[in-house]
């Protein structure tokens, strides 16, 4: 993980294994700032969604307990999101680098829908 300070926080970028690993360790949310069409057709298993077009991060969870990390389609999304939240008073947060498409490029299973009836499906 790498990270950069912007203002007075801490914007961390995590590798799609970073995220896979503390996930399956419970350890984060996982936000998915995309647009809920794109949320639909395909997704990280369990990642809650609050599209970017509509986000606050006032309504956020806490982050007692466990970090909250924002992912995108190809992580620019998710940068603007975590950057928003730096400036509403939480001195630290992460997004995913890469975005979903990295996630899947690094074969990381998700849940897509089936083309030929609509059905939700676990792939990788």
């Amino acid at each position: 993980m790498r990270s950069e300070e912007i203002g007075s926080g801490t914007l961390e970028h995590w590798t799609p294994e970073e995220v896979r690993n503390a996930y399956d360790r419970n350890e984060i949310v996982l936000i998915d700032v995309r647009a809920p069409q794109e949320y639909m057709v395909e997704k990280i298993e369990g990642a809650l969604l609050s599209p970017i077009a509509t986000f606050n991060p006032d309504k956020l969870p806490s982050q007692e307990g466990k970090r909250i990390v924002f992912y995108c389609g190809g992580g620019g999304r998710s940068r603007k999101a975590a950057v928003l939240t730096l400036g509403h008073g939480i001195d630290r947060i992460a997004h995913m680098e890469g975005g979903f498409g990295a996630w899947k490029q690094s074969g990381l299973p998700y849940v897509g829908t089936e083309t030929m009836t609509g059905a939700q499906k676990k792939v990788g």
